[in-house]
């Protein structure tokens, strides 16, 4: 009976994780996200060269994308079941010998798809999304695997230390050091990460930035600043995002988004990251993080036991990567369905705010294409990946918005589980 009840403990661990990311979902998923999206053909807005275009471009960067999992994944699956014996004399030194072998183990994990990365690269560069030059790639590289390899150095410490503390419930404080440090992260990205790789200029005096004042002002929204970055030199793509916390938070739009789009498409975007901002989408984020932590965290220790009878020692980082790295997987999987919601609630905002439902069909046409985005991918590819609605989806449901129409949630969530 006893091996029984140890057999199902990891088994149950990772059913509860999953089963509470989905209980976090409804929880805090978004009520007021319009009226259910229109029914919409793709080639009513898409010309057939368009969505061949389209398709032939994402489809394969899609499998060169599962490539580089399986790379990262195999790579951790190797180390575990091979520990290099280098990791048991890093054992000697607890502290400095925990933060080299976990910043190696970033360095080798990120440096190993790297060949599948340059690919997925060079085929972008074929059609015109990327617009930097190798040179500046590799630059790019070198800073971003340096820092990763500092946060993991640092991570992999924390972690074991806890662990050798509360050997059986390290999982435990671990979650409330997930939870400060995603915190912290947040309110310091904007200020001291993102600089090192883009640079950030208020917006000037001028037609767009008295659009956004007027716009939060109606939105009843504290805005924070507006940031354009010189994202053209790297990519012809087009976005604008919300990031920090309190005297951090800003919305940042591309310099190409400011150029090269209407006023009332930009008005739309502008809008639509307001909305992120008055329904405090990332507060609630870390609260889903919070809400989901313990559990997540909780199976990967089981999972990490059951791969490794190392503890609280540098060679126990492999298996506590890997359990890590399959366990938020599919955590991500399930929150997916969240950040859907609070996007089509965004889109939503946006278009009560505005009042322009032509305009919003128009950017999400034009945006598609200059992004070269599936405008309907396959339903199990948004269904598990999509951080957004689709293409067709958002058309649809600008193409459905009347102004002053009271929103209608429980159609909206049928259709937007349906089109998922």
């Amino acid at each position: 009976m006893f091996g029984v009840r140890a057999n199902l403990r990891l088994p149950v661990a990772l059913v509860a994780a999953l089963v509470v990311a989905e209980a976090g979902v409804v929880l805090l998923r978004p009520r007021e996200v319009g009226p259910a999206p229109a029914p919409v053909n793709a080639r009513a807005y898409f010309s057939a060269a368009e969505l061949e275009r389209a398709r032939d471009f994402r489809r394969p960067q899609l499998g060169l994308f599962a490539l580089r999992l399986g790379v990262e994944a195999g790579v951790l699956v190797l180390l575990v079941r091979r520990p290099p014996r280098r990791l048991a004399a890093l054992a000697r030194r607890p502290v400095l010998g925990v933060a080299a072998a976990g910043a190696g183990l970033a360095l080798v994990v990120g440096l190993a798809p790297l060949p599948l990365e340059a690919v997925a690269r060079a085929r972008a560069v074929d059609v015109g999304l990327v617009t930097q030059g190798w040179d500046g790639w590799a630059w790019d590289l070198l800073r971003s695997q340096a820092i990763g390899a500092a946060m993991a150095a640092a991570g992999a410490v924390a972690l074991v230390a806890l662990a050798r503390r509360f050997p059986r419930r390290w999982w435990l404080p671990a979650s409330g050091l997930v939870v400060a440090v995603g915190a912290g992260f947040t309110f310091v990205a904007p200020v001291v990460l993102d600089p090192v790789f883009n640079d950030f200029r208020a917006l000037p005096a001028g037609h767009v930035r008295a659009d956004v004042l007027e716009l939060a002002r109606r939105a009843d929204v504290d805005v924070g600043e507006v940031y354009a970055i010189d994202a053209s030199r790297r990519t012809s793509a087009a976005n604008a995002y919300v990031a920090g916390l309190g005297r951090t938070k800003r919305v940042v739009l591309y310099d190409n988004l400011l150029d090269e789009f209407s006023r009332d498409e930009l008005r739309l975007v502008v809008a639509h990251e307001l909305g992120h901002v008055h329904h405090r989408d990332v507060p609630r984020g870390l609260l889903y993080v919070a809400l989901i932590a313990p559990f997540g965290l909780f199976a990967a220790q089981r999972l990490s036991e059951r791969l490794s009878p190392a503890r609280g020692t540098a060679e126990a980082l492999p298996a506590l990567a890997l359990s890590l790295a399959l366990v938020s997987t599919g955590l991500t999987f399930v929150s997916n369905q969240l950040s859907r919601r609070v996007e089509a609630r965004a889109d939503f905002f946006a278009l009560r705010l505005t009042g322009e439902p032509r305009a919003a069909v128009g950017f999400q046409r034009r945006i598609a294409l200059r992004n070269v985005s599936d405008p309907d991918p396959p339903g199990w590819v948004s269904g598990l990946l999509g951080t957004h609605p689709t293409t067709l989806q958002r058309i649809g449901a600008a193409e459905s918005f009347r102004p002053g129409e009271a929103p209608r949630p429980d159609a909206a969530l049928r259709r937007t589980q349906a089109g998922s």
